[in-house]
């Protein structure tokens, strides 16, 4: 779910946080991916067409992204914080499951372990994140290792994530929604926290919220009153009744409170072209041998057309992309790190 209706009060209050770019404007970066949403996707796709599989929909899509120089960081979601248990739990109900699948604290489910799979003949890295994936997405954005955060979910912007990215399909002509996060908390004139109890005020996956508030009335008394806290103290009950025992502080904690996680050396490969056949058509019989070498040709046919208009580019001085030389490689540490969304480019050291 995210947190309820926040794409509708960004672009009502703070309009000039959002922007709308085409794919082809985020060649060169590295961007982590919310895996689960992918997936999803793909899978709800299933049902409409039986062919597919959802790693069909993830070997297309990570080609396409790899064509335009994108170097995607896949993401997957490990064990849900118990904050999320009732929200899992609704889910389940109206997906007709007599309860959610509770993940063991050291199992990979077998759909986890295709995609890690696949991810790996393809040359691209993926991660495990300790809770949920868009956590670690914004981690990963606030300290510099990507560029930005591709997910649907907005709550990556209260986890802190710098720039989300939304609707990035890898069509030509998609138009990406990019949020930037510094300008909506200029915008809004909050503070991190602020717009995280803000956050929590409209509804998030974590905790209850209180009852009748719409984004219009959150936002005002968030900006009159600072704090979640302030807020209760200060509405009528009646019309908006407080939960009890009301878990607003846990959930505040798990979007501000930083991860302890090592940062990781993120390297890309080659695709695996061979494996990529055995693994999807001989082994899990989602897509045809033809198809599969068909598209892995057009790949390297378009990356070679794209290294060529880069090239021809750059030598015109129209463009500092970096060349398909320097794609497939260790991702390179930054030693500094400027804001994305003011259109500075961070300061990075090769590894």
């Amino acid at each position: 779910m995210g947190i309820t209706k926040l794409a509708d009060l960004i672009r009502n209050n703070a309009p000039g946080a959002i922007a709308h770019k085409q794919i082809s404007d985020y060649t060169g970066k590295i961007i982590a991916l919310d895996t689960s949403i992918i997936v999803n996707q793909f899978r709800t796709a299933v049902h409409t067409m039986p062919h597919l599989s959802p790693l069909t929909g993830l070997f297309f899509r990570t080609l396409a992204f790899l064509e335009w120089d994108i170097k995607p960081v896949y993401v997957i979601d490990g064990r849900p914080p118990e904050e999320k248990r009732a929200e899992l739990e609704r889910r389940a109900q109206n997906a007709g499951w007599n309860s959610p699948p509770r993940p063991r604290s050291n199992a990979v489910s077998s759909q986890t372990q295709d995609c890690l799979r696949l991810l790996k003949l393809m040359g691209v890295p993926a991660l495990i994140a300790p809770g949920d994936a868009e956590a670690l997405c914004a981690h990963l954005a606030k300290t510099g290792v990507v560029d930005a955060v591709a997910s649907e979910d907005m709550d990556t912007l209260a986890f802190g994530g710098s720039l989300l990215l939304r609707q990035l399909n890898a069509k030509r002509d998609s138009d990406v929604t990019e949020f930037c996060l510094s300008k909506i908390l200029e915008m809004l004139q909050l503070s991190q926290k602020e717009f995280v109890d803000l956050c929590i005020l409209l509804g998030c996956d974590y905790c209850d919220k209180i009852g009748g508030l719409g984004p219009t009335r959150a936002l005002s008394l968030i900006k009159k009153h600072r704090t979640i806290e302030s807020v209760s103290h200060n509405i009528n009950r009646k019309t908006h009744p407080v939960p009890l025992s009301w878990t607003y502080q846990r959930a505040r904690n798990l979007f501000l409170e930083s991860l302890q996680v090592a940062t990781p050396e993120l390297e890309w490969k080659e695709p695996d072209e061979e494996g990529l056949v055995g693994f999807l058509c001989m082994e899990k019989h989602v897509i045809k041998m033809d198809r599969i070498l068909g598209r892995m040709e057009k790949f390297r046919k378009s990356r070679e057309t794209k290294r060529k208009e880069r090239e021809e580019a750059k030598a015109a001085g129209k463009s500092t992309q970096t060349g398909i030389k320097d794609f497939f490689r260790v991702t390179r540490k930054r030693q500094a790190v400027e804001a994305v969304c003011h259109g500075k480019e961070k300061q990075r050291k090769t590894k």
